[in-house]
C-alpha cells in the first residue's frame, strides 16, 4: 500500500480545515498556499473530499470548504479512502476486485488479509482531532 499524492493532499487539507473551524468557508487557495502545495492537485483531493460528504463547500467570493462535522468525528481511514479509494495492501483485497482464481490456493492471502485488517484497525483509530496535536 502506497498513500498518494491525492490520500496525502485530502489529509492536509482537513488538518487546515480543522486549525482553521470557526472561520466559516475557507478558500483553497488560502490552503495550498499555507500547505505550500499545487492548488490544481489541491481542487482534485477537495472534490473527492466534498463527493465523500467530509466538507461542505460554497461558491462566490467568500465561498470556500469548511469541515461537515467536528474534527473528532472524522477518521484519518475515511479522509485517506475519499481520495484513494482503497488502502488494500494488495489489488484482490481491494473493495469490488475481481475473485482472484488462485484465492483458495495463494499462501500469501491470510498474511496480506491480516496486514489488511491491521492498517484499518490503525487508521480508524486516528482521528482528525488527534492530528492537530
Amino acid at each position: 500500500m502506497m498513500i498518494t499524492t491525492k490520500g496525502r493532499n485530502a489529509l492536509k487539507i482537513m488538518i487546515d480545515l480543522a486549525r482553521h473551524e470557526g472561520e466559516g468557508y475557507i478558500s483553497l487557495a488560502d490552503i495550498a498556499v499555507r500547505q505550500k502545495e499545487s492548488l490544481k492537485y489541491f481542487e482534485t483531493s477537495a472534490a473527492s473530499l466534498s463527493q465523500a460528504g467530509l466538507v461542505v463547500s460554497a461558491r462566490g467570493k467568500s465561498g470556500g470548504y469548511k469541515l461537515a462535522r467536528r474534527a473528532e468525528d472524522y477518521t484519518v481511514a475515511e479522509i485517506l479512502l475519499s481520495g484513494e479509494g482503497s488502502l488494500a495492501p494488495v489489488h484482490c483485497l481491494e473493495s469490488g476486485a475481481v475473485p482472484c482464481e488462485n484465492a483458495g490456493t495463494c499462501q500469501t492471502l491470510p498474511l496480506f488479509k491480516e496486514l489488511d485488517e491491521v492498517i484499518m484497525k490503525f487508521l480508524s483509530s486516528k482521528t482528525l482531532k488527534d492530528l492537530l496535536k
